[in-house]
Protein backbone atom coordinates (compact mmCIF):
# COMPACT_ATOMS: atom_id res chain seq x y z
CA UNK A 1 0.00 0.00 0.00
CA UNK A 2 1.18 3.54 -0.57
CA UNK A 3 0.72 6.25 1.24
CA UNK A 4 -2.42 9.82 0.41
CA UNK A 5 0.82 11.64 -0.76
CA UNK A 6 2.91 8.87 -2.45
CA UNK A 7 4.69 11.01 -5.24
CA UNK A 8 4.71 14.31 -3.55
CA UNK A 9 7.86 15.77 -2.70
CA UNK A 10 8.92 18.20 0.33
CA UNK A 11 11.71 20.10 0.52
CA UNK A 12 11.79 21.08 4.37
CA UNK A 13 13.86 24.08 5.36
CA UNK A 14 12.28 24.61 8.82
CA UNK A 15 13.06 23.96 12.19
CA UNK A 16 12.02 23.60 15.86
CA UNK A 17 8.18 22.58 15.91
CA UNK A 18 5.94 24.18 13.50
CA UNK A 19 7.24 23.29 10.28
CA UNK A 20 8.94 20.16 11.11
CA UNK A 21 5.53 18.81 12.62
CA UNK A 22 3.95 19.67 10.02
CA UNK A 23 6.11 17.91 7.68
CA UNK A 24 6.61 14.80 9.46
CA UNK A 25 2.51 14.47 9.29
CA UNK A 26 3.14 14.92 5.59
CA UNK A 27 5.65 12.22 5.90
CA UNK A 28 3.62 10.04 7.60
CA UNK A 29 1.16 10.59 4.61
CA UNK A 30 3.22 9.36 2.34
CA UNK A 31 5.24 12.21 1.20
CA UNK A 32 8.80 11.75 0.48
CA UNK A 33 9.96 14.58 2.84
CA UNK A 34 13.67 15.55 2.64
CA UNK A 35 15.20 17.84 5.31
CA UNK A 36 17.71 20.01 4.57
CA UNK A 37 19.83 22.21 7.64
CA UNK A 38 23.19 24.01 7.51
CA UNK A 39 26.62 21.90 7.77
CA UNK A 40 26.46 20.45 11.21
CA UNK A 41 22.70 20.18 11.60
CA UNK A 42 20.82 23.61 12.47
CA UNK A 43 17.58 22.71 13.69
CA UNK A 44 18.22 24.03 17.54
CA UNK A 45 15.76 20.85 18.61
CA UNK A 46 18.72 18.32 18.23
CA UNK A 47 20.46 20.43 21.28
CA UNK A 48 17.30 20.58 23.45
CA UNK A 49 18.05 18.39 26.17
CA UNK A 50 17.94 16.17 28.35
CA UNK A 51 16.91 13.60 27.50
CA UNK A 52 18.95 12.42 25.25
CA UNK A 53 19.16 8.73 23.70
CA UNK A 54 21.79 7.99 22.01
CA UNK A 55 22.87 11.69 21.09
CA UNK A 56 19.45 12.66 20.16
CA UNK A 57 17.59 14.55 21.94
CA UNK A 58 13.40 13.55 22.71
CA UNK A 59 12.37 16.86 21.12
CA UNK A 60 14.42 16.47 17.65
CA UNK A 61 12.95 12.74 17.56
CA UNK A 62 9.19 13.65 18.46
CA UNK A 63 8.95 15.52 15.04
CA UNK A 64 11.20 14.49 12.65
CA UNK A 65 10.22 10.71 11.28
CA UNK A 66 10.03 9.99 7.71
CA UNK A 67 12.39 12.08 6.25
CA UNK A 68 15.33 12.29 4.63
CA UNK A 69 18.32 14.48 5.85
CA UNK A 70 20.82 16.58 4.13
CA UNK A 71 22.90 19.44 4.77
CA UNK A 72 23.43 22.46 2.73
CA UNK A 73 24.90 26.32 3.03
CA UNK A 74 22.56 28.18 1.56
CA UNK A 75 24.55 31.28 2.26
CA UNK A 76 26.43 30.22 -0.87
CA UNK A 77 26.25 30.55 -4.38
CA UNK A 78 27.03 26.81 -4.93
CA UNK A 79 24.55 25.85 -2.01
CA UNK A 80 22.09 27.77 -3.28
CA UNK A 81 22.28 26.38 -6.85
CA UNK A 82 22.05 22.84 -5.40
CA UNK A 83 18.85 24.24 -3.69
CA UNK A 84 17.25 25.38 -6.65
CA UNK A 85 17.92 22.02 -8.78
CA UNK A 86 15.72 20.18 -5.75
CA UNK A 87 13.24 22.63 -6.35
CA UNK A 88 12.64 21.43 -10.05
CA UNK A 89 11.53 18.54 -8.99
CA UNK A 90 9.74 18.91 -6.05
CA UNK A 91 6.04 19.50 -4.75
CA UNK A 92 6.46 21.64 -1.64
CA UNK A 93 8.80 23.58 -0.09
CA UNK A 94 8.48 24.99 3.49
CA UNK A 95 10.27 27.82 5.53
CA UNK A 96 10.63 29.43 9.06
CA UNK A 97 13.36 31.82 8.83
CA UNK A 98 12.42 34.97 9.97
CA UNK A 99 10.63 37.13 7.21
CA UNK A 100 12.49 38.58 4.62
CA UNK A 101 15.71 35.89 4.49
CA UNK A 102 14.84 34.01 1.86
CA UNK A 103 14.09 37.10 -0.51
CA UNK A 104 17.57 38.09 0.55
CA UNK A 105 19.06 35.00 -0.34
CA UNK A 106 17.04 34.83 -3.89
CA UNK A 107 14.89 32.00 -2.46
CA UNK A 108 11.32 33.68 -2.04
CA UNK A 109 8.57 32.28 -3.59
CA UNK A 110 8.92 34.87 -6.93
CA UNK A 111 12.22 33.67 -7.22
CA UNK A 112 11.82 30.13 -6.90
CA UNK A 113 8.32 29.41 -9.16
CA UNK A 114 10.32 31.01 -12.14
CA UNK A 115 12.07 27.73 -11.94
CA UNK A 116 8.99 25.71 -10.92
CA UNK A 117 5.21 27.51 -11.95
CA UNK A 118 3.46 24.20 -10.01
CA UNK A 119 5.27 24.80 -6.58
CA UNK A 120 3.57 25.14 -3.05
CA UNK A 121 5.46 27.49 -1.15
CA UNK A 122 4.67 27.63 2.85
CA UNK A 123 6.32 30.47 4.86
CA UNK A 124 6.00 29.79 8.63
CA UNK A 125 6.48 33.15 10.93
CA UNK A 126 5.79 34.90 14.08
CA UNK A 127 3.63 37.36 12.56
CA UNK A 128 3.17 36.53 9.02
CA UNK A 129 4.47 39.23 5.84
CA UNK A 130 2.50 41.96 6.46
CA UNK A 131 1.48 44.19 9.42
CA UNK A 132 3.68 46.14 11.76
CA UNK A 133 5.14 43.10 13.87
CA UNK A 134 6.02 41.35 10.18
CA UNK A 135 9.58 41.47 11.44
CA UNK A 136 9.77 40.36 14.91
CA UNK A 137 10.63 36.77 16.04
CA UNK A 138 8.07 34.91 17.36
CA UNK A 139 8.50 31.67 20.06
CA UNK A 140 5.52 29.76 20.84
CA UNK A 141 5.92 31.31 24.53
CA UNK A 142 5.55 34.62 23.69
CA UNK A 143 2.71 34.29 21.10
CA UNK A 144 0.71 32.29 23.89
CA UNK A 145 1.12 36.34 25.65
CA UNK A 146 0.30 38.25 22.78
CA UNK A 147 -2.71 36.43 21.50
CA UNK A 148 -4.69 36.43 24.51
CA UNK A 149 -4.24 32.53 25.29
CA UNK A 150 -2.50 33.14 28.31
CA UNK A 151 -5.35 35.60 29.74
CA UNK A 152 -7.86 32.71 30.00
CA UNK A 153 -5.46 30.10 30.81
CA UNK A 154 -4.92 30.11 34.83
CA UNK A 155 -7.20 30.79 37.87
CA UNK A 156 -7.59 33.56 39.88
CA UNK A 157 -4.97 32.42 42.26
CA UNK A 158 -2.30 31.22 39.85
CA UNK A 159 -2.58 34.13 37.39
CA UNK A 160 -2.03 33.91 33.53
CA UNK A 161 -0.29 30.53 32.41
CA UNK A 162 1.26 29.05 29.25
CA UNK A 163 -0.20 26.13 28.29
CA UNK A 164 1.90 23.13 28.86
CA UNK A 165 3.24 22.07 25.21
CA UNK A 166 4.05 24.56 22.94
CA UNK A 167 0.48 24.64 22.02
CA UNK A 168 0.55 27.57 18.66
CA UNK A 169 3.78 25.69 16.97
CA UNK A 170 1.35 22.77 16.96
CA UNK A 171 -1.74 24.46 15.89
CA UNK A 172 0.22 26.74 13.16
CA UNK A 173 1.79 22.60 12.22
CA UNK A 174 -1.77 21.63 11.59
CA UNK A 175 -2.83 24.78 9.62
CA UNK A 176 0.18 24.13 7.27
CA UNK A 177 -0.89 20.85 6.52
CA UNK A 178 -4.25 21.81 5.78
CA UNK A 179 -3.04 24.79 3.44
CA UNK A 180 -0.38 22.17 2.05
CA UNK A 181 -2.70 20.10 0.92
CA UNK A 182 -5.77 22.11 -0.17
CA UNK A 183 -3.31 24.06 -2.47
CA UNK A 184 -2.27 20.11 -3.74
CA UNK A 185 -5.64 19.69 -4.76
CA UNK A 186 -5.92 23.20 -6.12
CA UNK A 187 -3.42 21.83 -8.14
CA UNK A 188 -4.89 19.41 -9.69
CA UNK A 189 -7.11 21.71 -11.53
CA UNK A 190 -5.20 25.17 -12.08
CA UNK A 191 -1.85 23.33 -12.85
CA UNK A 192 -0.50 26.03 -10.39
CA UNK A 193 1.33 26.37 -7.12
CA UNK A 194 0.98 29.24 -5.45
CA UNK A 195 2.41 30.54 -1.76
CA UNK A 196 0.94 30.20 1.92
CA UNK A 197 1.66 33.03 4.19
CA UNK A 198 1.15 31.46 7.65
CA UNK A 199 1.67 33.02 10.95
CA UNK A 200 2.18 31.53 14.44
CA UNK A 201 0.17 34.75 15.76
CA UNK A 202 -3.12 33.95 13.25
CA UNK A 203 -3.35 30.58 14.36
CA UNK A 204 -3.30 31.23 17.99
CA UNK A 205 -5.99 33.78 17.34
CA UNK A 206 -8.08 31.57 15.88
CA UNK A 207 -8.22 29.08 18.06
CA UNK A 208 -9.59 31.03 20.92
CA UNK A 209 -12.86 30.22 18.97
CA UNK A 210 -16.13 30.41 21.54
CA UNK A 211 -13.85 32.76 24.11
CA UNK A 212 -13.37 35.07 21.07
CA UNK A 213 -16.64 35.03 20.12
CA UNK A 214 -17.79 35.96 23.40
CA UNK A 215 -15.70 38.78 23.50
CA UNK A 216 -16.82 39.76 20.13
CA UNK A 217 -20.40 39.69 20.63
CA UNK A 218 -20.57 40.64 24.20
CA UNK A 219 -17.49 43.19 25.03
CA UNK A 220 -17.09 41.37 28.37
CA UNK A 221 -13.58 40.19 29.26
CA UNK A 222 -13.14 36.56 30.18
CA UNK A 223 -12.34 35.94 33.29
CA UNK A 224 -9.31 33.35 34.75
CA UNK A 225 -11.63 30.37 35.33
CA UNK A 226 -9.34 28.22 35.73
CA UNK A 227 -10.82 24.36 35.17
CA UNK A 228 -14.25 25.64 34.42
CA UNK A 229 -15.80 26.64 31.70
CA UNK A 230 -17.04 29.98 30.51
CA UNK A 231 -20.06 28.79 28.89
CA UNK A 232 -20.82 25.68 30.49
CA UNK A 233 -21.71 24.40 34.24
CA UNK A 234 -21.11 22.12 35.87
CA UNK A 235 -18.11 21.60 32.87
CA UNK A 236 -14.58 21.30 35.60
CA UNK A 237 -12.74 19.46 37.89
CA UNK A 238 -13.80 18.27 41.45
CA UNK A 239 -11.99 17.07 44.80
CA UNK A 240 -12.96 13.07 45.23
CA UNK A 241 -11.85 11.45 48.06
CA UNK A 242 -8.61 10.36 46.38
CA UNK A 243 -8.08 12.83 44.11
CA UNK A 244 -9.33 14.97 41.33
CA UNK A 245 -11.66 14.22 38.10
CA UNK A 246 -13.30 16.52 35.26
CA UNK A 247 -16.59 15.82 35.26
CA UNK A 248 -18.67 17.24 31.81
CA UNK A 249 -22.04 18.01 32.08
CA UNK A 250 -22.73 19.53 28.35
CA UNK A 251 -26.64 20.03 28.64
CA UNK A 252 -29.85 19.88 30.90
CA UNK A 253 -30.69 16.06 29.40
CA UNK A 254 -27.36 15.63 31.35
CA UNK A 255 -28.02 17.21 34.10
CA UNK A 256 -31.07 15.71 34.98
CA UNK A 257 -29.42 12.38 34.87
CA UNK A 258 -26.56 13.30 37.38
CA UNK A 259 -29.15 14.69 39.69
CA UNK A 260 -31.09 11.61 40.00
CA UNK A 261 -27.81 9.76 39.89
CA UNK A 262 -26.59 11.39 42.96
CA UNK A 263 -30.30 11.46 44.30
CA UNK A 264 -30.94 15.52 44.24
CA UNK A 265 -33.24 15.30 41.38
CA UNK A 266 -34.86 18.68 43.12
CA UNK A 267 -31.64 20.14 41.72
CA UNK A 268 -33.13 19.63 38.66
CA UNK A 269 -36.44 21.69 39.11
CA UNK A 270 -34.37 24.86 41.18
CA UNK A 271 -35.12 27.68 38.74
CA UNK A 272 -31.27 28.22 39.37
CA UNK A 273 -29.96 25.51 38.15
CA UNK A 274 -32.97 23.61 35.94
CA UNK A 275 -30.56 25.57 32.43
CA UNK A 276 -27.31 25.63 31.65
CA UNK A 277 -28.04 29.33 31.28
CA UNK A 278 -28.79 29.70 34.97
CA UNK A 279 -26.45 27.04 36.17
CA UNK A 280 -23.79 29.50 34.31
CA UNK A 281 -25.01 32.47 36.03
CA UNK A 282 -25.22 30.55 39.78
CA UNK A 283 -21.89 28.53 39.02
CA UNK A 284 -20.11 29.14 41.80
CA UNK A 285 -23.77 27.69 43.83
CA UNK A 286 -23.83 24.88 42.01
CA UNK A 287 -20.00 23.74 42.28
CA UNK A 288 -20.21 24.16 46.06
CA UNK A 289 -23.30 21.64 46.20
CA UNK A 290 -21.52 19.66 44.34
CA UNK A 291 -18.37 19.44 45.66
CA UNK A 292 -19.80 18.02 48.99
CA UNK A 293 -21.15 15.32 47.13
CA UNK A 294 -18.03 14.17 44.50
CA UNK A 295 -15.92 13.95 48.19
CA UNK A 296 -18.16 11.14 49.31
CA UNK A 297 -16.32 8.41 47.12
CA UNK A 298 -13.54 7.86 44.90
CA UNK A 299 -12.62 8.94 41.43
CA UNK A 300 -12.84 5.43 40.23
CA UNK A 301 -16.05 4.78 41.91
CA UNK A 302 -17.80 8.15 40.54
CA UNK A 303 -16.22 7.09 37.28
CA UNK A 304 -18.17 3.95 36.77
CA UNK A 305 -21.18 5.49 38.48
CA UNK A 306 -21.33 8.65 35.90
CA UNK A 307 -20.69 6.05 32.41
CA UNK A 308 -23.22 3.99 33.04
CA UNK A 309 -25.42 7.14 33.08
CA UNK A 310 -23.39 8.01 30.10
CA UNK A 311 -22.44 11.50 31.78
CA UNK A 312 -19.04 12.64 30.17
CA UNK A 313 -16.05 12.08 33.03
CA UNK A 314 -12.36 11.25 32.64
CA UNK A 315 -9.46 11.23 35.36
CA UNK A 316 -6.45 13.26 35.18
CA UNK A 317 -3.65 11.33 34.05
CA UNK A 318 -0.06 11.97 34.04
CA UNK A 319 2.65 10.74 31.55
CA UNK A 320 2.89 7.04 32.98
CA UNK A 321 -0.60 6.58 33.44
CA UNK A 322 -1.93 8.19 30.21
CA UNK A 323 0.74 5.51 28.19
CA UNK A 324 -0.34 2.42 30.27
CA UNK A 325 -3.91 3.39 29.07
CA UNK A 326 -5.53 0.41 27.45
CA UNK A 327 -6.92 2.80 25.04
CA UNK A 328 -3.79 4.59 24.11
CA UNK A 329 -2.49 0.84 22.55
CA UNK A 330 -5.85 -0.18 21.00
CA UNK A 331 -5.36 3.22 18.82
CA UNK A 332 -1.78 2.37 18.02
CA UNK A 333 -0.70 5.76 19.61
CA UNK A 334 2.62 4.59 20.47
CA UNK A 335 5.06 3.29 17.87
CA UNK A 336 8.34 1.62 18.11
CA UNK A 337 11.45 2.78 15.60
CA UNK A 338 14.75 1.87 15.33
CA UNK A 339 17.35 4.21 15.23
CA UNK A 340 21.07 3.70 14.17
CA UNK A 341 22.54 5.11 17.08
CA UNK A 342 19.62 5.75 19.58
CA UNK A 343 18.52 2.04 18.81
CA UNK A 344 14.75 1.61 19.80
CA UNK A 345 12.86 4.96 20.14
CA UNK A 346 8.95 4.83 21.50
CA UNK A 347 7.44 8.01 19.68
CA UNK A 348 3.98 9.00 19.15
CA UNK A 349 1.83 7.53 16.73
CA UNK A 350 -0.16 9.27 14.13
CA UNK A 351 -3.92 9.91 14.96
CA UNK A 352 -5.17 9.87 11.31
CA UNK A 353 -6.74 6.67 10.58
CA UNK A 354 -7.09 6.14 6.75
CA UNK A 355 -8.50 3.25 5.53
CA UNK A 356 -7.02 2.45 2.28
CA UNK A 357 -3.81 4.26 2.34
CA UNK A 358 -2.96 4.15 5.90
CA UNK A 359 -0.12 6.27 8.01
CA UNK A 360 3.12 4.16 7.16
CA UNK A 361 6.50 4.66 9.81
CA UNK A 362 8.99 4.04 7.12
CA UNK A 363 12.46 5.63 8.51
CA UNK A 364 13.29 7.24 11.93
CA UNK A 365 14.12 10.35 12.33
CA UNK A 366 17.48 11.51 10.64
CA UNK A 367 20.71 12.49 11.66
CA UNK A 368 21.76 15.79 10.21
CA UNK A 369 22.68 14.77 6.34
CA UNK A 370 22.23 11.68 6.72
CA UNK A 371 21.17 11.30 3.09
CA UNK A 372 22.74 14.07 1.88
CA UNK A 373 24.81 12.24 -0.68
CA UNK A 374 21.92 9.80 -1.92
CA UNK A 375 19.88 12.97 -2.62
CA UNK A 376 22.71 14.46 -4.36
CA UNK A 377 23.03 11.51 -6.48
CA UNK A 378 19.50 11.25 -7.33
CA UNK A 379 19.63 15.08 -8.96
CA UNK A 380 22.38 13.59 -10.89
CA UNK A 381 25.15 15.06 -9.04
CA UNK A 382 28.15 12.50 -9.38
CA UNK A 383 30.29 11.85 -6.52
CA UNK A 384 33.76 13.84 -7.00
CA UNK A 385 31.19 16.84 -7.13
CA UNK A 386 29.59 16.04 -3.63
CA UNK A 387 33.06 15.51 -2.38
CA UNK A 388 34.74 18.91 -3.85
CA UNK A 389 31.26 20.66 -2.25
CA UNK A 390 31.56 18.83 1.28
CA UNK A 391 35.75 20.44 0.85
CA UNK A 392 33.78 23.88 0.49
CA UNK A 393 31.64 23.60 3.25
CA UNK A 394 28.74 23.48 0.74
CA UNK A 395 27.45 20.43 1.85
Amino acid sequence: MSGALNGVRVLDLSRVLAGPFSTMILGDLGAEVIKVEAPGGSDDTRAWGPPFKGGESAYYLCTNRNKKAITLNLKTEEGKAVLKRLVVESDVLIHNFKYGTMEKWQLGYEDLKKLNPRLIYCSITGFGSTGPYKELAGYDYIIQAMSGLMSITGSEESGPLKVGVAITDVITGLYAVIGITSALYERERSGEGQSIDLALFDSAVSALVNVASNYLISGQLPKLLGNHHPNIVPYQTFSTKDGEMVVAVGNDRQFKKLCTLIGKEEWAQDERFATNDQRVRHRYELEALLSEVFKQKTAAEWRDLLNQEGIPCGPINNMKELFHDPQVAAREMVVSMQHPTAGDIRLVGSPLKLSRTPVQFRCPPPRAGEHTREVLRDLGIADREIEALKEKGIL
